[in-house]
């Protein structure tokens, strides 16, 4: 029976295979390749080798990967009009910082009224000894006796020698003008001489907020610290409520410390100075070039003044804080300059000021500046009147204040 059915299989298979050699060719093949003729002699087509399984699945994944057809862009022209446009120029209002120009600006007082302008011995002032010129005034023969030999942007100004009291340069220096944070120079002053304990402590409370500037200050209510630190951060970096909490642990308070510095004033021969305040903030304070020359001499005494004035940086301690404060002259980092005593000052009413106690050229000389307009232009106008110092030499030619009636006209002599 198996043999049987064997046989039957195998017969079925050979006429299997007898029917498709008889078929004829697919359909599609017929119509989209027609059969060629093969080709004669040695144009015969080789048999192609046989491909191995790695090349056969490379090709089948060319073979997948998608065609891409070139794409055709289409570009389109806009028709470009140039037109002529005519703007109008904008008009900006820039507007003023406080350290530029001041809200409202004090009339400014002159001591005498305004004349010629030359070197000449006023009486009545045997602190101030003009000097005598040994030339005409820069410009030439025919310069004017009003003209500059050197242009400052301060109001005023007044150089001096601090042992000789010789008028060396001045402009306007007899006029009246606010003095700002140089009121913390007889503040000092003062204090040095009521004799307190330096290391007394001082807590800084709200009283000595400032209400009339509302400046700003690290110095918070509660801090303590002692005397002479409070009085080095009000001559170093003019701190206002440093000054304020001096005068108000001052015996009578700040009111007794107010007349205290008027009448010391008044002993200088400070005529035209005023004080209201220990800080400078009221533009009430107000004095003139020639006073501040004779509060500058009489601060110099003071060791402590000096150096305070001239410290460069230092470090307070409150509590857990350490407060680094640096000094408000920018010419004490400059090695340029020998600065034995200064003292800065700002506000909107009084402009920028300066007082320097300096040797230039082996001069002990007295600066003053007031009402200089501009953040560094007193710095700028101290620099300028040294530069001018070295150049001169000894001898500086220079204009004073008005002549007094009655004196005689400016001449130039030898000394």
């Amino acid at each position: 029976m198996a043999e049987s059915l064997v046989w039957y299989l195998l017969s079925l298979a050979l006429c299997w295979g007898l029917v498709l050699q008889a078929a004829p060719p697919a359909r599609s093949q017929t119509l989209e390749q027609p059969a060629r003729p093969a080709p004669q002699g040695s144009a015969a087509r080789k048999p192609l080798p046989r491909r191995s399984a790695h090349a056969r699945r490379v090709a089948h994944r060319e073979s997948r990967k998608p065609v891409r057809r070139p794409t055709t862009r289409r570009v389109v022209r806009h028709r470009i009009e140039h037109r002529v446009v005519h703007r109008r120029p904008e008009r900006r209002v820039v507007a003023r910082r406080a350290h530029e120009a001041p809200a409202h600006r004090p009339p400014v007082h002159r001591a005498l009224p305004r004349h010629a302008v030359a070197h000449h011995v006023v009486p009545g002032h045997p602190a101030l000894r003009h000097a005598v010129l040994r030339r005409p005034l820069s410009g030439g023969a025919g310069a004017p006796w009003h003209a500059d030999p050197i242009s400052l942007a301060s109001g005023s100004a007044l150089v001096i020698d601090a042992r000789t009291h010789q008028v060396l340069l001045s402009k306007d220096a007899g006029d009246v003008r606010p003095i700002a944070s140089l009121t913390k120079l007889m503040t000092a002053a003062v204090v040095l001489d009521a004799h307190l304990p330096m290391q007394q402590r001082i807590a800084i409370t709200d009283a000595d907020i400032d209400t009339l500037k509302w400046s700003s200050s690290r110095l918070r209510p509660g801090m303590v610290f002692s005397r002479e630190e409070l009085l080095k951060l009000a001559l170093m970096s003019s701190e206002n409520r440093a000054a304020h909490a001096l005068a108000r642990s001052y015996p009578g308070g700040v009111a007794a410390f107010v007349q205290a510095m008027n009448r010391k004033a008044a002993a200088l021969g400070m005529g035209h100075t005023h004080y209201v305040d220990p800080t400078g903030l009221s533009p009430q304070n107000e004095s003139t070039a020639e006073d501040l020359s004779r509060l500058a001499i009489a601060a110099y005494a003071y060791p402590l003044i000096r150096e305070f004035s001239t410290h460069p940086k230092s470090t307070v301690v409150a509590g857990r804080e350490q407060l680094l404060y640096r000094n408000t002259d920018h010419l004490i980092f400059n090695r340029g300059w020998d600065i034995l005593l200064q003292k800065t000052g700002f506000i909107n009413e009084a402009g920028h000021c300066l007082v320097l106690d300096t040797v230039v050229q082996g001069r002990h000389v007295i600066v003053v500046l007031l009402d200089a307009w501009g953040r560094y232009a007193h710095f700028a106008d101290a620099e300028h009147i040294r530069d001018w110092m070295l150049t001169s030499g000894r001898t500086l030619l220079t204009r004073v204040d008005p002549i007094p009636a009655g004196d005689a006209a400016p001449r130039a002599v030898e000394e």
